[in-house]
């Protein structure tokens, strides 16, 4: 039987996770898609990155799909895109999906808090 922490292993080794630093200067590029995959509960309470898409985890697949209705044009498989939630695990998981699916340029930011704590741009939720 496999566990959570497989998921999140396979996950993370190809998914990078960045560090604020790093997550910031993408923002502050303006070349980078960020996407929250945290539910819109959690975003309504807390905020999000400024500009990020907000596509939670279970709509990932759908969203990125080009041929479902549900496709945001944002989501190209060249696109510069950093993820977020609220530690970490869902993001990597959402990139790892992204990753099978054929993007090619992902990477974690882990959880929103830490961001928003340490003064990344932010707008409410």
């Amino acid at each position: 039987m496999k566990t959570a922490q497989d998921f999140l292993d396979k996950a993370n080794a190809v998914v990078p996770r960045i560090g604020f630093d790093d997550a910031v200067a993408k923002h502050k590029s303006g070349n980078t898609l960020f996407v929250d995959v945290r539910d819109s509960g959690d975003i309504a309470r807390t905020g999000t990155i400024e500009g990020a898409k907000r596509i939670p985890r279970g709509m990932i697949e759908f969203v990125a799909d080009p041929n479902t209705p549900f496709h945001d044009p944002a989501l190209t498989p060249d696109a510069d895109i950093v993820l977020i939630c609220g530690k970490g695990g869902q993001a990597a998981l959402s990139g790892k999906t992204l990753h099978d699916m054929g993007f090619k340029h992902l990477a974690n930011a882990g959880g929103f808090p830490d961001w928003k704590e340490k003064g990344g741009p932010s707008e409410a939720g």
